[in-house]
């Protein structure tokens, strides 16, 4: 006997990874879902109707854009669409809604209204580029794209000096040397890293070494979409003999007790309680 599976009521918003370069990575799934919407809200509705015409797919679905621009105002109509038992589908221009994509501020409206929200799995340039980088992968922390202004830039990449996870940035071509080089000016002129070139595509490149040496060739200029994975920082071995002293120079240079050892112990990795009483055993003695 064949069953079938009873349709759950309300709408459902679905997430759908659509190919970030080679149309051949489309999935069955994501064919089937788009053929089957009732709604598409697409980051770009030209790129949404090549992407239909390359699939050879035609879907009855009312298509309607959804990008940066039009978040804010365009939320609640999707929302009153879902409520209505719409079975809403989001794409964006390439890999998966939401990350670092139009996507996030109508999945938590959905949340908070009680909506399903699901999603279609797809290509992801986070994964394809850590994958293919020769970077650990064991733990990885996703940056997207920094700022654009070069000193929020740098103080940004020198926050994560001493990140020890592999790190993925986003950046844009005519940007991607003068990120490079703050990189090897806050991460370490010989910090592993690998630059990722448009993944999937016909001219796929991925560029590895040094960070200095990387920003010199990224200088003669880089096209396409860019994905940069930086490996972390090496564990620094604690050293509380040198951590009290550090302490002590800071307090001499006018900082407080309590805020001296919170930067000290971040920064070192020092247990931040046994550095404190360190530091007092170091006044007694």
């Amino acid at each position: 006997m064949q069953h079938t599976v009873p349709q759950e009521p309300g709408g459902v918003l679905i997430l759908a990874g659509t190919p970030i370069g080679d149309v051949a990575d489309a999935s069955p799934r994501l064919r089937q879902t788009l053929r089957e919407a009732d709604l598409i809200a697409a980051e770009d509705t030209r790129r949404l109707q090549g992407l239909l015409q390359r699939l050879e797919l035609v879907t009855t679905a009312r298509v309607v854009s959804y990008f940066e621009g039009n978040e804010a105002a365009r939320t609640p109509e999707l929302l009153a669409e879902l409520g209505a038992g719409q079975r809403v589908v989001l794409v964006t221009d390439a890999g998966m809604p939401s990350v670092s994509d139009p996507g996030y501020r109508l999945v938590a409206a959905c949340v908070a209204a009680g909506i399903r929200v699901t999603a279609v799995p797809g290509p992801s340039a986070v994964l394809t580029a850590l994958a293919v980088s020769g970077l650990p992968v064991d733990r990885f922390t996703f940056e997207g794209f920094l700022p654009r202004k070069g000193g929020e830039r740098s103080r940004r990449l020198r926050k994560l000096a001493t990140e020890e996870r592999t790190m993925v940035f986003f950046e844009a071509p005519h940007r991607l040397a003068e990120f490079l080089t703050d990189a090897a000016a806050a991460l370490g002129a010989d910090r592993p890293a690998a630059v990722c070139r448009e993944l999937t595509k016909t001219y796929e490149e991925v560029r590895r070494g040094g960070l200095a040496e990387l920003a010199g060739w990224a200088v003669g200029g880089a096209r396409g979409e860019i994905t940069v994975v930086i490996a972390g920082a090496t564990p620094l071995e604690a050293d509380p003999a040198a951590a009290v002293e550090e302490v002590q120079e800071l307090i001499a240079a006018g900082t407080k007790l309590k805020p001296a050892v919170a930067e000290v112990a971040e920064r070192t990795g020092v247990a931040r309680n046994a550095l404190y009483q360190a530091v007092l055993d170091a006044r007694r003695g």
